[in-house]
């Protein structure tokens, strides 16, 4: 009996330590990758993947393991900053709407149908070309592509809660209206919006990578996953592993997250 509940729960398990080894080379590279992700041998340059190199190199002769590693800090910060402007704009949104109801309700809900109706990358593409290029840019634009999403769901629960006993309760007692909204209604609401968060965060690093790609974010040389795979598309005949590898990890974290975030609505989380 444990022993299939362990093998139900592998993937899960496979998708928590990939999203555990990004994170620990977004906060210590250098034990991950102790070499100089700026820095290329050219003697070196276009070496396939081996024990020495084990992404390869690139066209200057940079590590491109190194260059993954090190670049995984701008790209998570970015990620991360893009998840938390949707999460907070997007419940704050999402909890106004349905407590409030009535002409706020529709209101709010006409601007996340709007939002809705534009799809995510191309809005983000439009936000980031009026902002201007950067990471942080980036992450702005993404994290506003992202809110109506967030509303949608939070309003959704805010609107199953309220209407709860322990809430009617509370509220039948003379229970200040902002505050049975703080201690009853947000509380109870916010599980599948951070179960959202969880499955976001894998879309928000395609979209981050996305317009890295484009050329939107770092400048060169300065390693970060899209920009790479930008990199190296000129090689793509010769030097298959330049796009190929940083590719496959982006989709191991993006899959790695939506793995996570389904547990997490399910409630195999406790």
């Amino acid at each position: 009996m444990a022993a299939g509940a362990l093998r139900g729960r592998i993937p899960l398990i496979i998708a928590v330590l990939v999203l555990l080894t990004v994170v620990g080379w977004a906060v210590a590279p250098a034990f991950f990758a102790s070499g100089d992700p700026l820095t290329g041998v050219p003697r070196e340059k276009f070496s396939a993947p081996s024990a020495a190199h084990w992404f390869g190199t690139d066209n200057l002769g940079r590590d491109l393991y190194t260059r993954m590693v090190h670049g995984a800090a701008a790209s998570l910060s970015a990620t991360l900053l893009a998840v938390g402007i949707a999460l907070v704009a997007g419940t704050l949104l999402g909890l106004i709407a349905g407590a409030a109801g009535g002409i706020v309700d529709a209101a709010v809900m006409r601007v996340v149908d709007v939002l809705l109706s534009i799809p995510q990358l191309l809005l983000a593409l439009a936000l980031v070309t009026a902002l201007g290029f950067g990471t942080r840019n980036v992450a702005i634009a993404v994290g506003i592509s992202l809110v109506a999403n967030f509303a949608r769901v939070m309003r959704s629960e805010v609107l199953r809660v309220r209407h709860a006993d322990y809430v009617e309760a509370a509220h039948a007692a003379g229970v200040r209206w902002y505050t049975n909204l703080a201690r009853h209604v947000l509380p109870n609401s916010c599980r599948p919006v951070l179960a959202l968060a969880t499955v976001e965060f894998g879309m928000a690093v395609l979209a981050v990578s996305a317009l890295s790609f484009l050329g939107y974010g770092a400048e060169p040389p300065d390693p970060e996953w899209g920009s790479l795979i930008s990199e190296g598309r000129n090689f793509l005949a010769t030097a298959w592993w330049m796009t190929t590898l940083p590719g496959l990890v982006i989709v191991a974290v993006v899959l790695a997250a939506q793995q996570t975030g389904r547990a997490l609505s399910r409630q195999d989380i406790p």
